[in-house]
């Protein structure tokens, strides 16, 4: 029956029976912070692109990590700056790599804080591509081999989680496979399944200094305007071993999110990524936006498309907001 029997604003009108039919619920247990460790750094340095996101030094990692623990964020996703960068990332897995120190002491300070490093070679190359270049592009299969032995590297120090970011084909299984070799069967890998060639990673690319030279990242990320061959990435890398899947970005991608879960029924993971913060934060700054209730409620989207996890560098404004 219709109106005036049926009312649906009778559910909305006292916020305590609106919270109780709320149909999805966000949570700090949802969240991942992103840092990034600069190995030659002597102190924080803010990124200007991302305010109130920062550079951290290895020696700032005990004081973040207290707060990121302390605000109830269960996981943190560590991007590493190396001293010095190479043609091929070999600095991503030589022995004592930022990230491996970084693991480390975030770990030995605290153990239950979820470590999750991401592998990929694009801030470690001089070119900012995401693994060696063999003329026009990237060397897919010259790829896999050093992103196998970074994920060991990172899962020797300590990590919990390694997420292979590069969108080179069978990654995930070249982790693996090198994984389970050393030994380290339990260690989880979060792909970055279905990540696509975006222009909303702008200001990640300042943070990481991880800019391209030459050609652009559309030769293996994928095409905006493909959402089919995102289920088929998402299909290879969980037959290939992935625990959890990821879409990136996520705002502009929530279709991608939502059929991605529909379809596989797996963790799902979404990054909601730099761009999408930088252009909150700059909506709030000029006064436009009620800077806390927009990204709360983007937040809240990416829940509601499907995502299980939620990367995002509002963890720490959300994880204060839901306390």
């Amino acid at each position: 029956m219709g109106y005036p029997v049926t009312r649906p604003r009778r559910l909305r009108q006292n916020k305590a029976i609106r919270e109780m039919v709320a149909g999805t619920a966000l949570d700090r247990r949802d969240l991942i912070y992103p840092l990034f460790i600069d190995e030659a750094a002597t102190g924080r340095k803010p990124v200007p692109s991302m305010p109130g996101v920062e550079r951290l030094s290895l020696a700032d990692l005990d004081a973040e990590a207290d707060e990121v623990a302390g605000l109830g964020i269960p996981a943190v996703l560590l991007f590493g700056l190396p001293a010095e960068k190479d043609p091929e990332g070999e600095a991503a897995y030589r022995p004592g790599n930022v990230i491996e120190k970084s693991v480390k002491a975030i770990k030995r300070r605290h153990k239950d804080l979820i470590v999750m490093a991401d592998v990929c070679l694009c801030e470690y190359t001089t070119h900012g591509h995401c693994g060696p270049i063999r003329g026009d592009t990237v060397d897919n299969d010259a790829t896999l081999d050093i992103i196998a032995k970074t994920a060991v590297s990172y899962a020797r120090a300590g990590a919990d989680v390694v997420a292979p970011s590069g969108m080179m084909d069978g990654m995930v299984h070249a982790i693996r496979s090198e994984l389970d070799f050393h030994g380290f069967k339990d260690t989880i890998i979060m792909s970055y399944a279905a990540k696509y060639a975006s222009a909303m990673y702008g200001p990640f690319r300042e943070a990481a200094s991880s800019g391209c030279k030459g050609f652009d990242r559309s030769t293996y990320q994928m095409d905006p305007a493909n959402s089919d061959e995102a289920l088929r990435e998402v299909a290879l890398d969980l037959d290939e071993g992935a625990d959890i899947v990821m879409v990136k970005p996520a705002l502009s991608y929530l279709d991608i999110v939502y059929r991605v879960k529909a379809e596989f029924r797996a963790p799902v993971a979404a990054y909601s990524v730099s761009g999408e913060y930088a252009m909150i934060k700059a909506a709030a700054a000029n006064g436009w936006i009620d800077g806390d209730r927009v990204a709360m409620e983007a937040l809240l989207s990416m829940k509601r498309a499907g995502a299980d996890l939620i990367v995002t560098y509002f963890a720490k404004d959300a994880a204060r907001l839901l306390r």
